[in-house]
Parts: C-alpha cells; structure tokens; sequence
C-alpha cells in the first residue's frame, strides 16, 4: 500500500468504528482510535467505545490509544500526538496497517498534517484571576485572542480558561518547529443522512440510559472524581454530572443531552468540511451502504493509488 494509513471519520453515530473494524479485520491492520474522549479508563458507555466490535468471527483486532489515561486527567492534543506516533510506528514496525478510526477533527487532523504544537504548562497565576469568571465572560476574553472556530473551547467554564492560557503563552512563546511529518494517508468518510444520524443518536442515547451511563459516571464520582473534572469532558459527562448533582433534573438532563449531542455531530461535520478546505481530500462513502461494498471501495481507492 503506497499510503502511510488509512483513515476512517465521521460524525457521532454513523458506524465509523463498526465499519473501521470489518475493514482492519479484512486487512490484518490494527485500530489507533482518533477520539479525544475514548482515551480514559472507565468511561466507556458515555464515550462509546463500543469495545464488542474489535472482535469479528473470534477474532480480536489490535487497538491503539483507548483506556490509556485515568479519568479526570486533563489529556490534550500534544500528548495525543506523541502518543499517537508511538502507536503508528509500533505497527508499522511489525509491517502491519494502521487505521486512525474516530470523530475528534482536530486531533485527527493534528496527525495528518503533522501540526506545530507545544506543550503548554499550567499557568496558576491566571487560573486564579479567571477562577470566578462566567463562561460568557470568558469567551469574551477568548474572542480578544482569536476567532473561535472551535467551540468546545468554550463548551465548560474550565475549558475555556485553559484555551486562555494557551493562547496567552503562545504571545510569548514562538511555535517550536514541526516535530512529526505530515502523513499520506486515504481518509475515508462515513457520510449519514441527516436525519438519520439524528434518529441514531437519539436511540443511541436511550440505548446507553438502558445499559447504565447514569450508573457508569455516579461510579466515576463515587471513586473521588470532582464533579467539575467530569463536566469538563462534555457532552454526556456534563449532563449526567449536572443531574447526579441535582442540578438539572432528569428531564432536563435528557432534553439538553440530546440537542448539545446533535450540535455536536454539526460541529464535527463542519470541521471534515473545513479540512477538505484546507487539502485533505476526504473520499465520502453512504453509512447505509453495506459493509461488503464499503471495504469493496477502500480497496478499489488503495488499488487505483498503487
């Protein structure tokens, strides 16, 4: 394969990991998950690590970067990105195929581009004077430094501090040179109707109520977890940790879940489309096209490039 690795995205809820396994367990290639959330021990239901897939027919594929940090760490894309090319060359090395597999655009794109990145450290100075700010304040104050494209920097009161803190450290620190090559990789695309993918995700949410996401993080909180380092991870972490602590009720939980997850899935197509902007040239292919046809089409795309 004239390709470094293959890359399979999508939105939240249109079968990339399914479809990412069916395709390493027919290559022999092995799974680095790009999701900025999977990588955490016990938060598994939330984050929809779906780990029943990685086994086909008996068969177990090798996965990459899940359950590698604790939860409540605060993980980033710096760490992503190292941690990532540790995985990669550990495969290649053994000559297998990686297949990056996730929703996270920017950790995904970190990779492929081989971004200029820089670890920045904690800034306590600046964690205090922000420490009583709203959100609506801080956002403000993150709006004086850049426009926001991206609006998880702005999802928690937390995340948005630490935004500030990186952009105040780059006014005094330059960039340091690119560290990572960018990679040739074929990027696949799981393109789902629109409201289909809202229908998924709202069944999935029901789905994952059932299987005990409530019980899942009460867990996580039970362990000596605080509860603002859960909300910080979003999404579902935020919104049951609300109603856990009485501070929204089930209702409400459930009604602001479900929408933050379908402006999330929005999020996420609007930045694979900015990538394609940017040069990455994503072959899309239907969600609802059977498994056969979608391996049949990755190894047609291999087969032209070579």
């Amino acid at each position: 394969m004239n390709y470094d690795l293959i890359t399979i995205l999508g939105p939240t809820a249109s079968g990339k990991t399914t479809f990412a396994c069916q395709l390493a367990y027919v290559l022999d290639a092995e799974i680095i998950s790009g999701d900025s959330r999977q990588v955490y021990k016990s938060m598994d239901i939330g984050t929809g690590k779906d780990l029943a897939d990685y086994t086909i027919d008996g068969k177990n594929i090798p996965y990459h970067l899940i359950d590698i940090r604790n939860a409540g760490d605060k993980y980033n894309i710096f760490e992503y990105q190292h941690d990532f090319h540790n995985a990669y060359q550990n495969i290649k090395s053994r000559n297998k195929i990686p297949v990056l597999c996730g929703g996270s655009g920017l950790y995904i794109e970190s990779v492929l581009k081989g971004y200029s990145l820089v670890d920045v450290p904690e800034n306590k100075e600046l964690r205090t004077k922000y420490a009583n700010y709203s959100l609506q304040e801080l956002t403000k104050i993150l709006e004086g430094y850049k426009t926001l494209h991206n609006k998880t920097d702005v999802d928690t009161a937390q995340r948005a501090i630490r935004a500030i803190e990186i952009e105040e450290y780059k006014k005094s620190y330059p960039l340091e040179q690119n560290e990572f090559p960018p990679l040739n990789s074929l990027v696949i695309g799981v393109d789902i109707d629109r409201e289909l993918r809202r229908k998924k995700i709202s069944d999935r949410l029901n789905t994952r109520l059932k299987e005990g996401m409530i019980e899942e993080i009460q867990g996580i909180l039970d362990k000596g977890i605080a509860p603002e380092d859960l909300i910080y991870y979003g999404l579902e972490y935020k919104y049951v940790t609300l109603y856990i602590t009485k501070q929204l009720t089930y209702t409400e939980m459930y009604s602001q879940l479900e929408i933050a997850i379908h402006q999330f899935a929005k999020r996420q197509m609007t930045w694979f489309r900015g990538m394609e902007k940017r040069g990455t040239h994503i072959h899309w292919i239907n969600a609802e096209m059977p498994a056969e046809e979608k391996i049949e089409k990755v190894n047609l795309l291999i087969n032209i490039n070579e």
